[in-house]
């Protein structure tokens, strides 16, 4: 599994795990599952223009006469008829839409997937903005109570003459900076939870920290090598190319002949309302057989035109594939730039992090003896705080970026992932289930909501575990 991970407490929750509930609950995956779905329905449709049809009418008349001219006329009609037709050529419309429709499926399969991937980045980035905020909200909190304790430090040796008026006011204008930055982190964190809920479908419950992501690639070469083979998005922009130009062939296919085989059954009946005396009974059965070939001559110009037009729709999805690909190309690039880059920057603020609080405790020490102002204390405290602010953002960006260039390489669908909670859902089951349909009366139970809401969720807030004073 690919984001297999050691096991954690109870009440814990991990990547994996909201990656498995994104997947039964999120409202954008399951609408894609149901766009396939319809989709899928467009091959038996075209199917049904190749197969018999049947028909049956029925006729009654009623006919009244104040003075009959012909007093041996009926007065009561019926007639039932039962009509059937049968395509046997149709120019190869047929099919080519058959042809088309089942292309279409596969590429609604590679878009479906396609949207599983976005989604599971999605999760992903919120799932690390949420761990990201609550650090970087702890640290804040930290950040506070440190510059309140350097202020009453500092307000207490100003009262007995070791400090000016402006000492105490430096470490006042931090501290207000500091409270400031504080409530920005906690209304990130909030924004933070807030779109983990509306992408798993639930409040997000002491998120441990993610798995190493295996598989990323030496280089950007080999990383476009690999999305160009296996992205469902390019797959999905090629099968739709390819469906177009099905679709100029059906339209070529109606300047063709069309020949049927018809037939009829014909069933009259007077209800025995003719006078006797006329001695004969207005009643019968008659059936015809027979065949009807159309040979198109001149239809205002329809079929060219309709030829042209889905010849530039197959234009269309020709520089649309080139354009998908271009993106995909770009993005693969940018994900492995951004992945190499972020790593960098955590090695690089690991290091700083460390130079500063080293520095911190130098410049304290060296205060003491009255070598440091008090400025420099909160620069030094100021330094410190941004170079863990940066660190855990570095450690997000990097596996946000990781886990972006995997999604574009192909590499982290659901059978990837193992993810637990039932069976996956497999798009070719219901096409397998529908292709071959041809009952009039074979419709499925009324669709009803599968995701759940999340409006009557709680707010959330920007509550955090305390950090240890450094």
């Amino acid at each position: 599994m690919l984001l297999a991970s050691a096991a954690q407490p109870a009440s814990a929750e991990t990547l994996q795990e909201a990656l498995a509930a994104a997947y039964r609950d999120n409202p954008t995956l399951n609408a894609a599952r149901s766009g396939q779905r319809a989709t899928d329905e467009t091959v038996p449709l075209a199917k049904a223009a190749g197969r018999p049809s049947a028909q049956l009418q029925g006729q009654y008349t009623d006919n009244a006469y104040l003075r009959p001219a012909n007093p041996f006329q009926a007065e009561h009609t019926g007639v039932v008829q039962l009509g059937l037709s049968t395509p046997v050529y149709s120019g190869g419309t047929v099919r080519n839409s058959i042809n088309a429709a089942k292309t279409r499926v596969e590429a609604g399969q590679f878009t479906l997937r396609g949207t599983e991937l976005t989604v599971f980045s999605q999760v992903v980035a919120a799932y690390m903005d949420v761990i990201r905020d609550q650090a970087i909200v702890g640290l804040s909190e930290n950040n506070v109570n440190i510059l309140e304790v350097n202020l009453r430090a500092t307000r207490d040796r100003f009262e007995v003459g070791d400090l000016t008026r402006t000492d105490v006011a430096q470490s006042d204008s931090r501290l207000a900076i500091a409270r400031g930055d504080l409530e920005t982190a906690r209304s990130n964190l909030i924004a933070s939870r807030e779109r983990y809920t509306q992408l798993v479908g639930h409040a997000p419950v002491d998120l441990q920290q993610p798995p190493v992501l295996p598989g990323l690639p030496g280089s950007p070469d080999d990383a476009v090598d690999v999305a160009i083979a296996n992205n469902p998005d390019l797959a999905a922009a090629r099968k739709a190319r390819e469906a177009a130009a099905y679709d100029v062939r059906v339209a070529k296919g109606a300047r063709l002949p069309t020949i049927s085989v018809v037939g009829n059954g014909r069933h009259t009946t007077d209800f025995g309302s003719t006078p006797a005396a006329a001695g004969f009974q207005n009643y019968g059965e008659n059936l015809t057989v027979g065949a009807t070939l159309a040979l198109p001559l001149y239809q205002g110009g329809r079929p060219s035109a309709q030829v042209r037009r889905n010849q530039a729709l197959e234009s269309q999805a020709m520089e649309q594939e080139t354009a998908s690909e271009r993106d995909l190309v770009a993005q693969t690039r940018a994900f492995y730039a951004s992945w190499k880059a972020s790593n960098t920057i955590i090695e690089s603020t690991r290091v700083a992090v460390s130079a500063a609080e080293l520095s911190l405790e130098g410049v304290r020490a060296e205060n003491t003896v009255g070598s440091r102002t008090i400025l420099d204390i909160l620069d030094a405290e100021r330094e410190a705080f941004t170079a863990r602010v940066q660190h855990v953002t570095a450690q997000r960006n990097s596996y946000v970026a990781g886990f972006s260039l995997l999604a574009a390489m192909g590499q982290v669908e659901a059978t990837d992932l193992g993810l637990d909670g039932g069976s996956l859902y497999d798009p070719v089951v219901n096409y397998e289930r529908v292709k071959g349909k041809w009952n009039d009366w074979a419709d499925d139970p009324a669709p009803k909501p599968v995701s759940s809401r999340t409006v009557d969720s709680p707010a959330q807030n920007a509550t955090v575990a305390p950090v240890t004073n450094p």
